[in-house]
């Protein structure tokens, strides 16, 4: 295979602007906009509303570096999630699991404020705040989606080994059990369950 036989030869450096997020020379520009996105939000109707009355809005993106996915290597990527809501429910990404389950994660915060929800298939959750110099390490196991709680650009710098892989599939088909609304002017998580 390709990817088994694939190496970096030498060292390098990029630059990522810690204002913008974006990653000079990154190989991958990945952007979801709400149109793509919409599914994930539990207010599907608030979903709609908004495409109707603003059009499609950006609400994250990932600058990546191509790396082996391999053993050994050290895949990483700057992550964006745009500020805003639908309904009181905040922007986030999709979320995923590794396909090797057992993969974990490194997330550094550059910019902004938000949160990492974790969860595993067994059900149990755990959410930890991400702000600028503060680490967050998820376990193997744990799906794991960001959330921008603030009111700027929520920006961090992900690490992750090579052969992780991303699988989506599993959180498209199950979601996660817990979403993060405002509520009393304040970031709340909520269960699924208790919403009406």
């Amino acid at each position: 295979m390709e990817l088994e036989t694939e190496m970096i030869l030498h060292p390098f450096s990029v630059h990522l602007d810690p204002v913008s997020g974006i990653m000079d020379d990154a190989d991958n520009h990945i952007e979801r906009y709400l149109s793509k996105v919409a599914d994930i939000f539990y207010d599907k109707n608030a979903a709609d509303g908004m495409l109707k009355e603003n059009g499609d809005r950006l609400v994250y993106e990932v600058y990546e570096k191509k790396i082996p996915q391999r053993s050994g290597e050290l895949q990483f990527c700057s992550s964006i999630t745009h500020p805003g809501k639908i309904g009181d429910e905040y922007f986030m990404t999709k979320g995923h699991f590794h396909v090797r389950r057992d993969r974990a994660e490194i997330y550094f915060g550059i910019r902004g404020s938000g949160m990492i929800l974790m969860e595993k298939e067994n059900g149990e959750h755990a959410e930890e705040t991400l702000s600028p110099g503060s680490v967050v390490y998820v376990p193997g196991y744990f799906a794991h989606r960001s959330v921008n709680t603030g009111a700027e650009p929520f920006i961090f710098l992900a690490v992750y080994p090579g052969d992780s892989g991303h699988d989506y599939g599993a959180i498209e088909v199950n979601g996660f059990n817990r979403i993060v609304v405002l509520k009393n002017g304040r970031p709340e998580i909520i269960e699924k369950k208790n919403l009406g």
